[in-house]
This record gives structure tokens, C-alpha cells and sequence, in this order.
């Protein structure tokens, strides 16, 4: 009987030694999966700081130009007072000479 339990109590250690010789091999595969699934969240990341650099840039050109339409703009206003102040004197000298 004490064959038998020693027996039994080998067959259930090397069982137990098979199973975790199982889990740590699934351990592995999950590391390598965490370790490929973090190589390309570092991509995405970089990715996306690229993107924003390169967004800020632009947004920041595009508020340089804003500027400078907004002085033009200003500038052809100015001009436009003037014009319209040159082209009544123009009528009312063509209305005096006839």
C-alpha cells in the first residue's frame, strides 16, 4: 500500500512538473507577444509625437500667414479710402471743366 501511494505521489508531482512546464511555456509566447505588442505601440507613439510636431508647425505657419492676410487686408482698405477720396475729387473736377 505504501507502493501504491508513493506511486501515486510521483505520477501527481510529475504531472504537477508537466503542468507548469506548460504554463511557463504559454508564459514565453505571452512575453514575446507583450514584448512585439509594445515595439509597436513605441512606433505608434513616435509616430504620433512626429504628427504632432509636424501639425504645430503648420498651425503655427498658418497663424504667421492669418497675420500677414490681416495686414494686407488693412493695408487694401486703406488704400480703398484713399481711392474712393481720389476718384470724387476726379468727378468733381471733370464736372467743373465740363
Amino acid at each position: 500500500m505504501a507502493e501504491n501511494v508513493e506511486t501515486l505521489t510521483v505520477t501527481i508531482l510529475r504531472e504537477i512538473r508537466d503542468e507548469i512546464r506548460a504554463t511557463n511555456e504559454r508564459l514565453d509566447t505571452t512575453n514575446e507577444r507583450l514584448d512585439t505588442t509594445n515595439e509597436r505601440l513605441d512606433r505608434v507613439e513616435r509616430r504620433q509625437v512626429e504628427s504632432e510636431v509636424r501639425l504645430s508647425t503648420a498651425v503655427l505657419a498658418l497663424g504667421q500667414t492669418l497675420i500677414e492676410v490681416r495686414d494686407l487686408l488693412k493695408d487694401r482698405s486703406a488704400d480703398r479710402g484713399r481711392l474712393t477720396r481720389v476718384e470724387a475729387r476726379v468727378e468733381t473736377l471733370e464736372r467743373k471743366v465740363g
